[in-house]
């Protein structure tokens, strides 16, 4: 079965490389803007009053598809592609939670980007704490890693 989705916007950020981007939202404090395209602007009412949000987002500049592999954050090998966050994989979508920072009619300025600039964007959610913090989370293989090394990989030199 095929689906099709249409682009409601597109994701401007300061990074032009993969191998420049932060690893993972939660260790960039990158500003930049969510461009919502008009015919979708009616769908930002009240999203002011949240203050992180949840961008879905098509990784237009993977490589390829994948099953397994390495990932950045980790040096011991391969692992399935569901469980990581890797950007090759069967269907190409990003999820990244970001900080909302405004909202100037069909833009919203963001703070902690992990995105390519020029992203296409799929969808976007609010991030509602009562629906989004689980108790007694395990995180698979990531808890093995340092969190300080996975941060450090997440900073690019300039």
């Amino acid at each position: 079965m095929s689906h099709m989705y249409d682009e409601i916007g597109v994701i401007h950020s300061e990074f032009k490389e993969k191998e420049k981007t932060p690893v993972q939202s939660a260790f960039s404090k990158a500003w930049g803007t969510v461009e919502v395209f008009p015919g979708y602007a009616d769908g930002l009412k009240d999203i002011e009053g949240f203050s992180h949000i949840f961008l879905l987002y098509h990784f237009d500049r993977a490589d390829g598809s994948a099953i397994s592999e390495k990932p950045i954050v980790d040096a011991k090998g391969e692992h399935g592609v569901f469980a990581m966050r890797h950007f090759n994989r069967p269907n190409p979508i990003g999820l990244s939670i970001v900080e909302l920072k405004g909202v100037r009619g069909n833009i919203l300025d963001v703070c902690g980007l992990d995105i390519l600039d020029g992203t296409p964007l799929l969808d976007i959610k609010p991030y509602i704490r009562h629906f989004d913090v689980m108790e007694g989370i395990r995180n698979g293989w990531v808890d093995e890693q340092h969190m300080g090394a996975i941060r450090d990989k997440s900073v690019k030199p300039a």
